[in-house]
């Protein structure tokens, strides 16, 4: 089959958003990945403002332990635009791990499809992207015109726009208690100190059950409240990912690989010069640097087991990004890929889980994170993104994202940080309450 493009002009590139998520309800699997390009610094590298994909032409979903195998032959098979998504706990395939905890929300280990529909999104125009065996010209007009003529006016106030029609009843629970997580600090500090490791990423789960959400309503809120360069939104039958993500996991382009963890964090400022010197402060702040340069190492060891030799570089290091509600600190790391030996699939392979969202070392500090977390973590710190027909590719990382299984009607959002020997932990928690601002914020939790 041949892929095909048609361009149409549109208007406003932010009511069409609206429209095109609104037609995502037509859809079993529908993806959408948002850069947020007029509201973020986007970070480098991105190629696109809007992108989304639906229409099941192919997929492949997998629990089965060979997953990364079978996802290597899929794409082999399939030299097309591939969608999908990674669950943290993939990490039992790569190591020997296991995964116990519990799961509200029940996403698959890995789902790839292969669209029949690629939409690109600019500010004037829209570019279909569609197989020539499964779809015509006509039907492509016929598609666009679909979707621009929606009636989508409930969706014109985003700050103001209804979740539920229940929103004030949500019960948001914590799946571990403050004093339990305060506790569960103090010995993962005593492990520091032992040499089990030298740093731990360690979250917590608030969650809601019998919740009655909209989950399209959910995303315009979150992403109105906190835009950020690797936004997204993933309908996979009834479960919901709706997340605001700020940080890349991996891209390629070419032969070269770039990675972009986040380690440090700190609030907004409530006025200009309250916002510089924070941002100051977070530069030089050694913990936050200690932290961030131990998972760049760890970067640079993951991806220079894909590499040519000598070609693993840092680019940025500990530098500073802003956002809505958080300044962040990010490092860039590259590598060149040795396609002699390896492909894509492989340097995702050998970086999962990111080490941003592990620790270090990183099998101990995943060990650790199984014994002291009480849920398994499941699509939250594992990835959503896309290969194009050429074999580049772009994936997130899943952090700051609300989970919502419509079947069971089961909410959850896990919220984390590094915990190292210098932690204090009530600072700690503060942050997750840090990072969970926009979201709670979202479902109207004071918490």
């Amino acid at each position: 089959m041949t892929r095909l493009w048609k361009e149409f002009e549109i208007s406003d590139s932010a009511e069409f958003q609206k429209k095109l998520l609104f037609y995502s309800k037509k859809e079993e699997v529908f993806f959408f990945f948002n850069s947020n390009s007029n509201k973020t610094s986007n970070h480098l590298y991105s190629n696109y403002k809007l992108l989304a994909a639906f229409g099941i032409a192919d997929e492949i979903s997998f629990d089965n332990g060979l997953n990364f195998n079978n996802l290597k032959r899929f794409n082999k098979n399939n030299k097309d635009w591939i969608f999908g998504l990674f669950s943290y706990d993939l990490k039992n395939e790569t190591e020997n791990l296991k995964s116990e905890n519990f799961d509200g929300i029940n996403f698959p280990e890995m789902y790839f499809f292969v669209p029949k529909y690629v939409l690109d999104v600019n500010n004037k125009s829209v570019r279909i992207s569609y197989l020539d065996k499964l779809s015509s010209n006509n039907e492509i007009v016929n598609l666009f015109n679909i979707i621009v003529n929606q009636d989508v006016t409930e969706y014109g106030n985003l700050e103001n726009i209804k979740l539920s029609e229940n929103i004030n009843e949500f019960s948001i629970k914590k799946r571990i208690s403050k004093a339990d997580y305060l506790k569960s600090i103090k010995k993962i500090k005593k492990h520091i100190k032992q040499g089990d490791i030298y740093e731990m990423n360690f979250c917590q789960e608030f969650y809601s059950k019998n919740v009655d959400i909209e989950p399209i309503n959910a995303y315009f809120k979150l992403n109105n409240i906190s835009p950020s360069p690797f936004s997204s939104y993933v309908k996979y039958y009834d479960k919901y990912l709706i997340s605001v993500s700020p940080e890349r996991f991996l891209t390629k382009n070419g032969n070269k690989i770039v990675s972009q963890p986040i380690k440090g964090t700190a609030k907004r400022g409530k006025s200009k010069i309250e916002d510089e010197k924070i941002k100051l402060d977070l530069e030089q702040n050694q913990k936050e640097r200690a932290e961030n340069i131990m998972i760049v190492d760890l970067v640079r060891n993951d991806l220079s087991k894909t590499a040519k030799k000598n070609s693993v570089k840092v680019e940025e290091l500990c530098k500073i990004y802003s956002f809505e509600q958080v300044h962040q600190m990010i490092s860039t790391i590259s590598s060149e890929l040795e396609t002699e030996k390896y492909d894509e699939i492989d340097v995702i392979k050998n970086a999962f889980p990111m080490g941003s969202m592990t620790g270090a070392p990183k099998i101990r500090a995943m060990e650790l994170i199984e014994k002291y977390e009480k849920t398994k973590r499941g699509l939250y710190s594992g990835s959503v993104g896309y290969f194009t027909p050429n074999k580049n590719f772009d994936f997130n990382v899943i952090i700051r994202s609300i989970l919502y299984n419509d079947e069971n009607k089961n909410l959850s959002y896990i919220v984390g940080g590094a915990i190292t020997d210098k932690s204090i932990a009530e600072d700690e928690y503060d942050e997750c309450l840090l990072k969970a601002k926009a979201i709670n914020q979202t479902l109207k939790n004071n918490c």
